[in-house]
């Protein structure tokens, strides 16, 4: 016993690295883990759609219309799902839509991070005059619906998938601006900023380089709840015909073409619906594992 004592004494456990340290308290959380899985098989299928999916996304079967899943009676294997309304198999284009709900929520967080943060870092390094206009500016946007604003964004400029993309960025960059803005107030005036400003570091090298990289991991979990905040808007725009137009395989839209359907042929809305709903929840619960990984509170 004393000789395993002694051992642990004179060799301490290797420190871990930055990236294990943060793979130990993700796995932690199990509902991280699996949201993670959920998410790489997604990336995998949309990815892949084109070799995956059994049929084309917009090829039509006139002799298979509204052909139930293939467990039920009158159901067939080469429509695992079934069919549309115009005998368009469903898992082919729930493949495809993966895809675009996807890209499209990619796109959304990527352009509204980026602008967020550069608006954010501004208004929380200058403050004054700045700040004033800028937060000004956010709070008349975070007092409107951000859903009824999106609609009517893409009522202007015309439904399309390219502009209700615009429009959920639109929506999502107040968010990522007081985020970023509220990580810059905490980080302006510790010693590090004030040695480099001493130093004589300008505002551009300051902001990017020296406060950034302290201000990324709240920015992070927003990143990855804002995806599924993206693709749930993006399915809401579908379904009010303020997105992704038909024949395109959207979630939403597949959902609203066939909403009259829904008491005699229940496949056809309730496999899209599941698609949303199991992909909002698992970018939901991989936000919460990067919370717990990257909150220095969350380590205690």
């Amino acid at each position: 016993m004393s000789q395993i004592t002694e051992s642990a004494i004179t060799h301490p456990p290797a420190p871990l690295t930055p990236r294990q340290e943060f793979w130990h308290y993700f796995k932690r959380n199990k509902g991280a883990v699996v949201g993670l899985v959920y998410i790489v098989v997604m990336l995998v299928v949309a990815v892949a759609a084109d070799y995956l999916a059994p049929h084309l996304p917009g090829e039509q079967f006139r002799d298979a219309l509204l052909r139930p899943p293939a467990w039920l009676d009158g159901g067939s294997w080469l429509f695992p799902l079934g069919t549309d309304d115009v005998g368009r198999d469903i898992l082919s284009r729930l493949m495809h839509g993966a895809r675009l709900s996807l890209l499209v929520g990619c796109l959304v967080v990527l352009l509204s991070l980026m602008l967020g943060v550069i608006f954010g870092l501004l208004a929380g390094y200058f403050g004054g005059v700045v700040d004033a206009l800028l937060m000004r500016l956010v709070d008349i946007m975070l007092a409107l619906p951000s859903l009824l604003l999106a609609l009517v964004l893409v009522a202007i400029f015309g439904p399309s998938i390219v502009n209700a993309s615009l429009a959920l960025t639109f929506v999502a960059l107040p968010h990522y601006i007081r985020l970023t803005r509220a990580a810059v107030l905490v980080e302006v005036n510790r010693d590090y900023v004030t040695a480099s400003r001493v130093a004589g570091a300008g505002s551009m090298r300051q902001m990017f380089v020296n406060i950034l990289p302290n201000c990324l991991a709240p920015l992070i979990v927003q990143a990855s709840l804002g995806f599924s905040n993206a693709i749930l808007d993006m399915a809401a725009l579908g379904f009010l015909g303020m997105g992704a137009q038909p024949p395109t395989p959207e979630w939403g839209t597949m959902l609203s073409d066939v909403l009259q359907f829904a008491q005699t042929a229940w496949w056809v809305v309730t496999f899209p619906g599941v698609a949303i709903l199991l992909t909002v929840l698992a970018f939901n619960l991989m936000g919460d594992g990067l919370r717990d990984a990257l909150d220095p509170k969350l380590k205690q």
